[in-house]
This record gives structure tokens, sequence and C-alpha cells, in this order.
């Protein structure tokens, strides 16, 4: 798929931001702050380190932002008007809101930190008004273009992978295999990983976020590596366990367990389930095995412009799954002093059940 002209991207933005306002009329927001970069990012094209926000229903579209990202904002986000703010970021706010005749403001309560907050209360002579989800309800469901990007960043850290397989290897420390994997996906043309690559070896891939240390590969330990790469904004997700040299009867048991409730809950993914459904899928086959208390953490997420995102599939996850949505399922097994074991594939939510995007084998590789 061909990279979309800034004009075919105003276009998507332009339409994500008519979306948006549906939604607001819908529940009575007359305007929306939005300061959380991914859904910043989402609904106007503009990647800066800062910026917000402020749309109304009535079809106003402020991007405020500082001197060093006003440039950068007017090409990224040419559907919107770009404003420059002054020392009083307050001040500018107020300006807007007050040439709109807002009443109120409808803010991101899950993002806006409680300092900025109070400054605005006290400063905008507007009312308040916390709220969650309505971004990243649209976010939820990936477009064309989304979808491209994310299989793009899949390939690359794929790739990347089957790159640093030489260097798993009795003697190799865990971070320096981290910075090994980071180089090659930067190398194969990510714009950098999409998050902090776990690699865990040994007694450690108990660790479910075990952070790379100097710890060094021996022969007979499980690698856990996780790791994703970034393309124009858009993460991918990954997890792989490895075996060095030799592998026992109980390195195999688990693994073969991790590895059936993986896939059959890869076969239950279809629109319309529920996230708890998929989830309950692989835990109760990892709980029948006698390892209910080694899995604790929810089986996936969603994966877009930020690495974990909605929708959840976890025993409370309530959202349906829908065409379009992408998604991790991730099960593991993690026995504390011993070691552990994860799968992980990404997943495109389809209109008859699922595609896997991950392209890595997931059968035992001993090193």
């Amino acid at each position: 798929m061909r990279p979309l002209s800034a004009k075919e991207r105003g276009g998507v933005m332009r339409e994500r931001v008519e979306k948006l306002r549906r939604r607001m009329e819908e529940k009575g927001i007359e305007a929306l702050l939005v300061t959380k970069p991914e859904n910043r990012a989402y609904l106007s094209g503009f990647d800066g380190s800062a910026g917000v926000l402020l749309i109304t229903a009535a079809g106003a579209s402020w991007l405020v932002t500082d001197f060093r990202y006003v440039e950068q904002a007017t090409l990224q986000a040419p559907h919107m008007e770009v404003v420059r703010h002054g020392p009083q970021f307050h001040a500018t706010l107020k300006e807007l809101a007050e040439k709109a005749g807002l009443q109120k403001i409808f803010f991101e309560k899950d993002h806006l930190t409680y300092g900025l907050y109070e400054n605005l209360k006290e400063n905008l002579g507007v009312e308040l008004v916390p709220q969650e989800g309505l971004v990243e309800g649209l976010r939820m469901v990936k477009d064309a273009g989304e979808l491209a990007l994310i299989k793009k960043a899949a390939a690359i850290a794929d790739q990347a992978f089957t790159n640093i397989l030489p260097l798993l290897r009795p003697g190799v420390s865990e971070k320096e295999i981290a910075v090994e994997f980071e180089y090659q996906m930067r190398k194969l043309g990510a714009q950098g990983n999409a998050f902090e690559t776990i690699v865990a070896s040994g007694p450690r891939s108990s660790l479910p976020h075990g952070h790379p240390t100097e710890r060094r590969l021996q022969e007979g330990d499980f690698v856990t590596l996780d790791f994703g790469a970034k393309v124009d904004g858009y993460c991918s997700d990954c997890t792989r366990t490895v075996a060095i040299g030799t592998v026992d009867d109980k390195m195999r048991e688990i693994y073969d367990l991790v590895l059936r409730a993986q896939k059959e809950a890869l076969a239950a993914v279809r629109p319309g389930k529920k996230g708890k459904e998929i989830d309950a899928v692989a835990r109760d086959i990892i709980a029948a095995a006698g390892h209910a208390e080694h899995f604790g953490h929810g089986l996936g997420h969603g994966v877009g412009r930020a690495v974990h995102e909605g929708p959840r599939l976890y025993p409370l996850g309530e959202e349906l799954l829908e065409p379009g949505m992408v998604v991790t399922i991730e099960p593991g097994v993690y026995l504390p002093g011993w070691g552990g074991v994860r799968i992980e594939d990404l997943v495109v939510v389809t209109t008859d059940g699922s595609e896997i995007i991950t392209g890595l084998s997931k059968e035992l590789m001993i090193l």
C-alpha cells in the first residue's frame, strides 16, 4: 500500500474529527480538550511533543502549540487551525473558549494532570467536565492505512528477531541482546521500538516484564523476548520464548501448555465475542493443567498508536470485538524461581474470524 499524500492524510484526519463530533453531539458535549498525545496525533496527524486540541461540536478545530512546533503543526494538520500560545497557555485557551461561546469544556480525565486542571479551572471561566474513552473508542477500530502501518511494524520486528537469533547463545548478556534487537529494528526502517525490549533468561523468565540485565545466557535456559517496532506512530507487539542448548521434560510440558492455550484462543477470535470470552479459552486450559495462579495477567490488549490500548481481553472484558480491531493473544505461565513461557501473536479481527499479523514460527526453538 502506497503512503498517503498530504492531502489524503488531511482527508482521513478530517473524517476522524467528524466522527468524533457525531459522538460529541450524541453525548451532549459542546467542546472537547484533547491532551493525550496518542489521541491528539490520531485526530490531527501532529506528532510533536507539545500541543493540545480544542474541538467543538459546532465545527471549530484548533491545535494549540508553542513557537517550536507551529511550522510542523501547520504541515501535519492542514485540516486544523493552528494557534500559537504565548507565555500563558491558559490565556490562549480562554480566548478560544470565549470566541466559541463555550460554557463547558470536557477533558480527558485519565490524562490531564491535576496541576493543569487546577490552572484551567481557575483561569478559563468555563465549567470543566471529565470524560473518558471518547477518542479511544474511535481508535479501537483501525482503517486500512493504520492496518498497513501496523503490519509493516510487525514485519520489521519479525525480521529483527530472525536477525538476532545467532546472538542467543551461552555467555551473551540480556542487555547485549536487547541493544542489538533495537538496533536491528531501526536499521530495518523502524521509527523506534514500540516499548523497552524485554529479554528475561533462565529463572528471570518468570518475570512477565523483566528488564534486560547483565545476566548471561546459560545452557538449559528459557529466554523470553517481548519486542515491538514503531512505524509512523503505529506499534507492533510480539513475544517468543526460546531455549538455549537443551530442554528437559518440564520445559517441554510448560511450553506445550502455553502453545496449546494460545492456539485455542487464536481460533476463538471473531467479531461479536467479548474480551473475557477469548480470555477464558486460554485461562481455562492453563487452569485445568494446575497453573491458574501462574497466569496472572490478561490474555491480550489492543495495539495501535499505543502498544497498550483498547479493547482489553481479560476476565472482566465486556467490549465486543469488531472487524478492524488489532489485539494481542499472549498467554503465559510463570513459575517463580524456575522460569516461564509466554507466546504472543498480533491479530486483526476480520469479518469472519481473525488474521494473524505475526509471521514467526511458534514451535519451540532450541538454539
